[in-house]
């Protein structure tokens, strides 16, 4: 570990905590702390699924039960039966809640302002820009990347949208439902691998390996555009090539359309060379390698 570099960042997290004001039972002046407003503010005023909430926030079960009981007690929340499956809960802010949402928003535009109000114009400027990169190294930071079996919810969920894009993007389009089926034969144990990368339990990319007995192929490499900037479709790349170096593989390879140049430019700069072509596949134009 590094252990300077985790000094700093502990000395940085010990200003923010204190210049927030996360060290009071009564954050932003309430009467609740901050995991309690937090998840007010997540709820929000079109509620949402306890699951999705306890994703959103990383909290286990017991923590997540005990706040939203907090959050009842107070008259601020309902707790539900889903309409659709009577086996889901549901969280909805009520009347006194969403009037409580509006003040802590409130509250909340007022301590960002004092963070920035004592400063010059190009401090602030300074500041922004120095909180949105932290923040978004955070994000960075926060992604989970797991193996999944190809054929389940959030794996479909980002295969479906990668090939819509491919629609889109490529040339003569792309047939998805081919693809899709051939995805989950090829992706699955013991022909395949599949990641799905995940930030605040939502699923944000993915990438495959066929494990060919020549060489481990990468396919279906994919980073939702709300989360690129963020260097996930890097840090797959090099999940995958790790996995395919613990099965004893000396070589990956990997299969490109030439309009994807976003994806042409990482392959190079991760070590990847263009060989000749190795597969049939219809929609590929460059052919890489690499020596694992």
């Amino acid at each position: 570990m590094d252990q300077a570099a985790i000094a700093l960042t502990r000395a940085f997290n010990r200003t923010a905590a204190e210049r927030i004001g996360v060290l009071t039972d009564q954050f932003l002046g309430r009467t609740r702390p901050l995991g309690e407003t937090r998840a007010l503010w997540e709820i929000g005023p079109d509620g949402l699924e306890v699951r999705t909430l306890r994703a959103r926030l990383a909290l286990d079960s017991g923590y997540a039960s005990r706040v939203l009981r907090a959050l009842d007690r107070q008259g601020l929340v309902a707790v539900t039966a889903s309409p659709d499956d009577g086996r889901v809960r549901c969280v909805r802010l009520t009347e006194a809640g969403l009037a409580e949402y509006t003040e802590i928003n409130r509250r909340s535009d007022a301590v960002a302002w004092s963070f920035l109000e004592p400063l010059s114009d190009s401090q602030r400027a300074r500041l922004v820009a120095a909180m949105t990169e932290v923040e978004r190294l955070l994000r960075a930071s926060m992604t989970v990347l797991a193996i999944e079996d190809p054929a389940a919810q959030d794996a479909q969920l980002c295969l479906t949208r990668y090939f819509a894009e491919l629609n889109t993007r490529f040339e003569t389009g792309f047939e998805a439902v081919p693809a899709l089926a051939a995805a989950l034969h090829d992706l699955a144990a013991p022909a395949g691998m599949f990641l799905v990368a995940r930030l605040r339990g939502e699923p944000i990319g993915c990438g495959g390996l066929i494990l060919d007995p020549d060489a481990p192929l990468i396919k279906r490499m994919w980073v939702a555009p709300a989360a690129r900037g963020l260097g996930l479709g890097r840090r797959l790349l090099r999940e995958l090539e790790r996995l395919a170096r613990e099965t004893g593989a000396r070589t990956i390879r990997l299969d490109t359309n030439r309009v994807l140049h976003e994806a042409i430019r990482l392959y190079r700069s991760a070590g990847y060379r263009e060989v000749p072509r190795f597969s049939d596949e219809p929609y590929a134009h460059h052919w890489f390698e690499k020596a694992l």
